[in-house]
């Protein structure tokens, strides 16, 4: 368990790696990673120390905005619901 890393979702078919880091749970979008980069950081003793060595400054990246994931998490919702 990585005291940095809080969660992992990958999504193969557009190569997409969100993280969300410890503690105050920030949420970051990787682009490009090659499914074999998300599988190591998942299964590294250290995914903190992973990230920072294979990850961080590799892959372009965005920052997930806690708004906006919500709002889009609302409207999906609101449209199953409908």
């Amino acid at each position: 368990m990585s005291t940095a890393i809080r969660h992992l979702f990958y999504r193969p078919e557009s190569a997409e790696l969100s993280i969300w880091f410890a503690p105050e749970g920030r949420r970051y979008k990787y682009f490009d990673v090659p499914q074999s980069a998300y599988e190591a950081l998942r299964d590294a003793p250290s995914r903190g120390q992973y990230f920072n060595r294979a990850i961080k400054g590799h892959y372009r990246c965005t920052k997930i905005e806690e708004e906006s994931s919500r709002n889009r998490r609302r409207r999906r919702l609101g449209a199953a619901s409908s």
